[in-house]
């Protein structure tokens, strides 16, 4: 189940668009931005000590499937001009399936997993070699990590791979990081936004304060981007329904990604208190102009302070088993005053869970306000719902938990 679907929407609150002149090849095109869009990202980039980089397949390969080397070798060479700056660098690369597919000779995805798998595996090899070769001709190691979303739901798994790429960093060297696609099934059925938001757990996952997408189009429209019409949008306050109307992806048969992957990712990454930009990766020296705080792209700010890193991963890393329903008092005691879940402001739950499994609260309408770790399976709660805490040992026949969910254990949802 995607992330994105636990994620209520926000006010709309948008910065004006800038006009763009039509020009034939998307990768090309150039906007102009106003003063007041530079002035923004200037504290954004000041303060991102930490960067995370994602890089799309169409940024990496060429018309006929296989991979840029050329590209990835100037990729590197920016990502390594950061790091000697004193900041540090995570990439999260796509771009195995497209690599395997033009090594084997294949035109097309297959359509039988373990085929598509086995492609995943040899295309792996050669787009981490890629990476190496270019890093180590400027004294770097590329680091493999690949991950699946198990590894960031599992609270310790999601630990381990925290203090690995924190090591990997103070090593000096790269990490490169990228969904499994071998042993990943929902991953390798899903259209599109997987790597996209990975990008956006790992960001979360190491705190990094902005995350950077480089994609094959310079930014988020407000229409078809082929359209002289459609206007670049410079900044991106809250992601609202006009915002997410603005999506026209494309999809093709190497990519997974769109601008709707990228917009949840942006989501998932500023209600967590970071930035994002996207941008073209195909535009010579994109990082090291964004990084100068030039107004490339589109900057979409963060929603206010950055969150613990438990409440991170509650609130965007831990997949949810089920839904519980609140009644009005019990929703504002938690919203408004910061209180525990008590059996007696639930009014029902959706799905099988048990103790332990983290859960999405929702309001009398079925927005998710909350996300947390429940005492009880989602059958013991439906004997107990509504009940006041005194009466709960006699229905379950046990001593109770005097919360359904203890308040250190929610994650207040970004309105």
């Amino acid at each position: 189940m995607s992330v994105g679907s636990f994620l209520p929407t926000p006010p709309a609150a948008i910065r004006p668009a800038t006009p763009r002149p039509h020009v034939p090849h998307l990768a090309s095109a150039v906007t102009e931005k106003s003063p007041s869009a530079a002035d923004m990202r200037q504290p954004v980039i000041a303060g991102a000590h930490t960067v995370v980089v994602k890089v799309g397949t169409r940024v990496l390969t060429q018309a006929d499937g296989t991979l840029d080397l050329p590209r990835i070798e100037l990729l590197a060479e920016e990502i390594h001009t950061i790091s000697s700056g004193g900041r540090r660098v995570v990439l999260v690369s796509s771009g195995a399936v497209g690599a395997g597919l033009s090594l084997l000779g294949l035109k097309g995805r297959p359509t039988d997993l373990a085929k598509l798998q086995a492609v995943a595996a040899v295309g792996q090899t050669h787009l981490i070699q890629a990476y190496d070769e270019t890093f180590a001709r400027h004294g770097r190691h590329a680091a493999q990590v690949l991950l699946t979303l198990e590894d960031v739901d599992d609270r310790v798994r999601y630990l381990n791979v925290r203090n690995t790429l924190l090591s990997i960093l103070e090593f000096g060297a790269i990490p490169v990081v990228n969904e499994n696609d071998t042993v990943s099934v929902d991953e390798l059925k899903t259209t599109f936004g997987d790597n996209d938001r990975l990008a956006a757990m790992v960001t979360n996952l190491i705190r990094a304060p902005l995350m950077i997408v480089l994609s094959d189009i310079e930014g988020l429209y407000d229409g078809d981007p082929g359209l002289k019409a459609s206007k670049l949008v410079s900044t991106v306050e809250r992601i609202d329904e006009q915002v997410l109307a603005y999506v026209r992806d494309r999809k093709t048969g190497l990519s997974k990604g769109g601008m709707s992957s990228k917009l949840e990712a942006a989501r998932i990454v500023t209600s967590a208190g970071e930035n994002m930009i996207i941008a073209s990766g195909r535009r010579t020296d994109v990082l090291t102009q964004l990084m100068a705080g030039e107004p490339l792209g589109t900057l979409f700010l963060a929603q206010g302070k950055g969150i613990s890193p438990f409440k991170r991963w509650l609130g965007f890393s831990a997949q949810v088993r089920g839904r519980i329903q609140l009644d009005e008092g019990a929703r504002h005691a938690i919203l408004g005053k910061g209180r525990s879940l008590l059996a007696a402001g639930i009014v029902g739950t959706q799905g099988e869970f048990q103790k332990g499994d983290a859960v999405a609260l929702c309001d009398n309408e079925g927005t998710v306000v909350a996300r947390g770790l429940t005492n009880y399976s989602s059958a013991e709660i439906e004997r107990i719902k509504g009940l006041k805490s005194e009466k709960i040992a006699q229905v379950l026949g046990s001593r109770p938990y005097e919360e359904v969910i203890h308040r250190d254990n929610l994650a207040i949802m970004p309105k």
